[in-house]
């Protein structure tokens, strides 16, 4: 049994034309600076291992040897082997450091491994000197190499930039700029090349890749007066294009500029561990120098030198590198995992509300159902038949511009001509009036009939109705259906599954057909003949329900449902391909229209916050403990080496699970 939300009742059945609005928002901005390790430009792993390479090559020896060269004239073999080394490997840390100092921002990772290392060659402990310094390159390479996989799904959208663009100017094609190409201009695309703005056909038919931007395999057939998008890639015919749109305005553009500042939302995990990183690091540098200076103070007999080398291993223990990169880096592998599957989020703080997420609520036409009309039935009375009735009611709807219109003309296949049809005359909130062969036709709702007093036998049919009346005589109806889409159900039920307490379906549609879609569906509640407006008053009440700790998602197709996507706490657009409000307005755009993908978001947010307090709980963890030993003069420095760089590699390769 369904839980009715809305109750309200129309007088008999009513098969008006769902009405949507148009509104526009635009979530803003904040463009946040992450900390991070990028070293500028495309990652090469030659260049990369080149220095390690020559690094090791100065190091073994050392490490080998070191009684050797420790034994040379003041030690020179050994100086001679592990300063070179010790500059290649940590001149980037020397050098950020060094910068950092200057612009007043002390207390971070490099300056910790800098004091540390540099103290360990102030003691004469070159080879772990080194040694940091080398585990951190090595570890920086894993992390580029993490980096760079986490971004080849999102570099796939990057790749669809198209580089140019071949106009037509005269009869001849010229190669010019997509950015030079104004709205009108005809262009054509070859076979094999990338469509590079947005744009009708006009002549041809082909097959195209749109890969890049629904992440779906399968290519689409596109013929003469459909709509083609800039980064999908022509496979078969050529297509001669008229443009629609500026490329700056093209679906492509807006999208590589969402994945390109995707990282300005940051989650609240990640703002705790900037400002945590802020506070630790001073303690940690206060809390080396209280053990290098007061344990000789007052314990009697203790080394100064082995409590400066317990300090300085205590720096390296502490570093908190393994915290600041591989936290945001489990975030971004989040992003650009959920990209690959077609799902893309404007930030990672979108998967941390995900996170939380208890009910999720629908819109129906175009997100849960087809959006394309059908006629499913047609029933003609009082001495009409099938063809007759669908003829009058093509003819009667041949000026209306309205998808259940299209779908009678689409039903009906024949040509019209248009002084077949005279007075035609719209009746808001009712249906149409015509004249069709010197006869006055009606086509419409139940209320137009009753509005016309025109007899007719059944008043509670399921569905969308158009009725219609040939001179004030009834002549029967024709049923039009919004088909499901394939994955609607299964959608509803792995979401289930997940644990999410409550779905929710809001629509403008009439009461008898959002019941049966709830009650096909296994949705929790609905609520229908609900306005734009009406569908946020409905948001507001499901938010104030919502829990403290819960939140409410709202799936819609991004065009007719702004103001809702908005509101909810995570607005997710469904058929983002071609949807400019729907990549504006939504904080989740779902490009394969597939109703499934919600749950596969929910899943990959639920995934990527477990691998990032999992990589938390486990730094902490095994530095606390390291500390400790650290402290009691256990450990030695290359135990630092490891409760640092180890922690890090492994928490970074833990983080590259998040795009799986």
């Amino acid at each position: 049994m369904k839980q009715k939300v809305h109750s309200e009742s129309s007088a008999c059945c009513n098969g008006e034309h769902e009405d949507h609005e148009n509104h526009n928002h635009t979530h803003d901005e904040n463009h946040n600076h992450d900390h991070n390790h990028d070293h500028g430009g495309e990652f090469n792993l030659k260049n990369e291992v080149l220095p390690l390479v020559a690094i090791l090559s100065l190091y073994a020896p050392g490490v080998i040897f070191e009684n050797q060269l420790h034994n040379t004239f003041y030690s020179i073999g050994e100086y001679l082997l592990f300063i070179p080394a010790y500059l290649l490997s940590g001149w980037s840390v020397l050098k950020t450091a060094g910068r950092n100092i200057l612009k007043g921002r002390v207390f971070d990772e490099t300056f910790l491994m800098t004091v540390a290392t540099l103290g360990a060659i102030a003691i004469h402990k070159l080879p772990e000197a080194v040694g940091v310094m080398l585990f951190y390159k090595i570890g920086e390479l894993f992390q580029d190499v993490a980096v760079s996989r986490s971004r080849s799904s999102i570099k796939a959208l990057l790749e669809v930039r198209p580089d140019y663009a071949n106009i037509q100017i005269g009869g001849e094609l010229k190669k010019v700029s997509p950015n030079t190409v104004n709205i009108g201009d005809i262009i054509v695309v070859k076979p094999g090349e990338k469509i590079p703005l947005d744009g009708e056909v006009i002549d041809g038919n082909s097959q195209v890749d749109t890969s890049a931007l629904t992440g779906e395999s399968v290519p689409r057939t596109v013929r003469l007066g459909e709509t083609v998008l800039a980064g999908m890639i022509n496979k078969m015919g050529v297509l001669t294009i008229r443009v629609k749109k500026l490329f700056d305005d093209s679906s492509i553009a807006k999208i590589l500029d969402l994945v390109q500042n995707a990282k300005s939302k940051k989650a609240e995990t990640e703002k705790f561990i900037t400002k945590f990183a802020r506070y630790y690091t001073p303690i940690v540098v206060f809390t080396s120098l209280a053990v290098a200076i007061l344990p000789p103070l007052f314990i009697s007999g203790a080394n100064p030198s082995e409590w400066v080398y317990r300090a300085l291993i205590l720096l390296v223990i502490s570093c908190p590198c393994g915290l600041v990169i591989s936290i945001p880096l489990g975030y971004f592998g989040g992003v650009g995992g959920a990209a690959k599957r077609g799902i893309l989020v404007k930030g990672s703080t979108f998967l941390d509300t995900l996170n939380a997420v208890n009910t999720v609520v629908f819109d129906k036409t175009g997100t849960l159902t087809q959006g394309v009309f059908k006629v499913v039935n047609i029933v003609p009375q009082n001495g009409y038949n099938e063809a007759e009735l669908l003829q009058l009611a093509a003819k009667v709807e041949s000026h209306s511009n309205h998808p259940i219109a299209q779908s009678i003309l689409k039903a009906y296949g024949g040509k019209i001509d248009d002084f077949e049809v005279r007075d035609y005359e719209e009746i808001a909130g009712y249906g149409i009036r015509a004249k069709v062969e010197n006869r006055v036709v009606i086509a419409g709702s139940d209320r137009l009939l009753h509005r016309e007093n025109i007899a007719h036998d059944n008043c509670q049919l399921e569905g969308t109705v158009i009725h219609l009346a040939v001179d004030n005589i009834y002549a029967g109806y024709i049923i039009i259906a919004d088909e499901l889409k394939e994955d609607a159900r299964q959608a509803i039920q792995a979401l289930k599954r997940m644990g999410v307490e409550r779905t929710v379906m809001l629509t403008g549609d009439n009461q008898a057909i959002a019941s049966q879609i709830a009650q096909q569906l296994g949705i929790d509640a609905y609520e229908a003949e609900l306005l734009p407006e009406e569908k946020v008053n409905a948001i507001e009440k499901l938010l104030s329900t919502a829990g403290k700790h819960g939140k409410v998602a709202f799936v819609g197709d991004g065009i007719n449902d702004a103001p809702v996507i908005a509101r909810a706490d995570v607005g997710m657009a469904m058929g983002g391909l071609g949807s400019d409000a729907a990549i504006e307005t939504a904080d989740i755009v779902i490009m394969t229209d597939a109703p499934s993908k919600v749950a596969e978001a929910i899943q990959i947010a639920r995934k990527t916050r477990k691998i990032v307090w999992q990589n938390i709980s486990f730094a902490l963890a095994i530095k606390g403990v390291f500390i400790g030993l650290g402290i009691l003069g256990i450990a030695t420095m290359w135990e630092a080496v490891f409760a640092d760089v180890g922690v890090a590699l492994l928490a970074i390769l833990n983080a590259t699970r998040a795009m799986k």
